[in-house]
C-alpha cells in the first residue's frame, strides 16, 4: 500500500522548556491534524524581556498522511 504524507511547519512556546513548548505544539497539532507520523524540531529560541528567558520556543515540521 502505498502513502502520500504532508509536512507542515508549526511554532509553539512555553514559559517552562524547550521540551515542553514541543509538547505544546504536538498537543495543538493533534487537535487539527490526523495521522501524525513524526516531528522534527527545525529550530529553537528563546523570548527574553529585561535580559531574562521570557518563553522558549520552537519551529516544528509536522508529517502527517494524508487519508
Amino acid at each position: 500500500m502505498e502513502s502520500v504524507a504532508r509536512v507542515s511547519e508549526i511554532s509553539a512556546s512555553s514559559s517552562e522548556s524547550f521540551e515542553d513548548a514541543v509538547k505544546v505544539g504536538l498537543n495543538r497539532a493533534n487537535q487539527t491534524l490526523r495521522n501524525i507520523e513524526s516531528a522534527w524540531v527545525k529550530d529553537q529560541n528563546v523570548m527574553l524581556e529585561n535580559g531574562e528567558i521570557k518563553a522558549y520556543k520552537v519551529n516544528l515540521l509536522v508529517t502527517f498522511v494524508l487519508e
